[in-house]
């Protein structure tokens, strides 16, 4: 059973950071590409940033310096380091990775999410 379980989340005012962290657990065989990923209320969820096993990284605009992503593929983890924050990044984020075990090929896993709320 693979697990995602991210940590993180909270309240800052515009301005500020924030740094999420996911960690996969579970009988892991490997990883590819590991990610966050938003839903803010009444809005579609929407990639935020994405890394593949190589380290190559892609962002959506809205993002794009302000937010870095990265990974330490020793732990499993992936983190995304938010700076600048505007209140329009205030979502639910969730962490996705792709992941294989000895049991089953790479599917997609999904953390359970974690909120960010940012205050103007």
């Amino acid at each position: 059973q693979v697990q995602l379980v991210e940590s993180g989340g909270g309240l800052v005012q515009a301005g500020g950071s924030l740094r999420l962290s996911c960690a996969a657990s579970g009988i892991i065989f490997s990883i590819n590409a590991m990610g966050w990923y938003r839903q803010a209320p009444g809005k579609q969820r929407e990639m935020v940033a994405t890394i593949t096993s190589g380290g190559s990284t892609d962002y959506v605009d809205s993002v794009k310096g302000r937010f870095t992503i990265s990974r330490d593929n020793a732990k499993n983890a992936v983190y995304l380091q938010m700076n600048s924050l505007k209140p329009e990044d205030t979502a639910v984020y969730s962490c996705n990775a792709r992941i294989a075990t000895v049991f089953k090929g790479h599917s997609d896993y999904w953390g359970q999410g974690t909120q960010v709320t940012v205050s103007s």
